[in-house]
């Protein structure tokens, strides 16, 4: 893989390659990651700003305080990977989605080998939301997410963000800073501090717990309310 700093000013640091573990690995220790656009070569990006999203500024609203609440889901991880994937890429299908056949097989692969993990929220038996994403060390990329019940998505990623703090993981990348993610408590940073803060804790041993838990212990993970 190409220096990220190379990138344009779109964040494109090259176009092509393939999707194998070994690509992807190296890809993601180095800050870069692919994102399939249609009819065009695989493009890798590596943007400036970053989007992240540290473990101790999540922002949980009164309404979903109100979920947490009141609902008796649970959360694991690496429970069903293939169905969160699946999840993700039916959320966005009105609209085209990213997650080809082709990326789902290959992040499948990099699940089974360790890099790749989901978080699974469950109203019982019946998968409600879900997020996954790459884990390099203390950084964990999230990939995706998606819910079939309102609020399902931010409870995926607020478990996330609980679960790998207190696993001694160190930030969580968003790749982009979207709005309804910098409403999460999301923001930018330059990619020159993003990529020191990777390599500094990217050999980090990080271990997810992947014990089935309830959502309720949330309320109580220190994160930031707001109205």
């Amino acid at each position: 893989m190409p220096d990220p700093e190379e990138a344009d000013e779109d964040g494109v640091v090259g176009v092509g390659a393939d999707l194998a573990p070994g690509t992807l690995v190296d890809a993601y220790r180095r800050g870069i990651f692919p994102w399939p656009h249609p009819g065009v070569p695989l493009p890798w990006f590596s943007p400036d700003p970053r989007g992240v999203l540290p473990l101790d500024a999540f922002r949980v609203s009164r309404s979903l305080r109100r979920r947490l609440r009141a609902c008796a889901w649970t959360t694991t991880v690496d429970a069903s990977f293939g169905a969160v994937v699946a999840g993700c890429a039916r959320e966005r299908g009105e609209h085209g989605t990213w997650i080809t056949t082709t990326m789902a097989r290959a992040y499948a692969r990099l699940h089974e080998l360790g890099w790749a993990h989901s978080l699974e929220v469950w109203d019982g038996g019946r998968l409600v939301g879900g997020v996954y994403g790459v884990q390099v060390g203390g950084v964990f990329t999230g990939e995706s997410m998606f819910h079939r019940v309102d609020d399902a998505s931010k409870v995926a990623l607020l478990d996330l963000v609980h679960r790998f703090a207190a696993a001694g993981g160190s930030l969580l990348d968003v790749q982009l800073t979207t709005a309804h993610l910098a409403g999460l408590g999301a923001r930018d940073v330059d990619r020159d501090r993003f990529l020191a803060e990777l390599a500094a804790v990217g050999d980090a041993d990080v271990r997810l717990a992947t014990t089935e838990l309830p959502v309720t212990r949330l309320l109580e993970n220190g994160a930031t309310a707001r109205p």
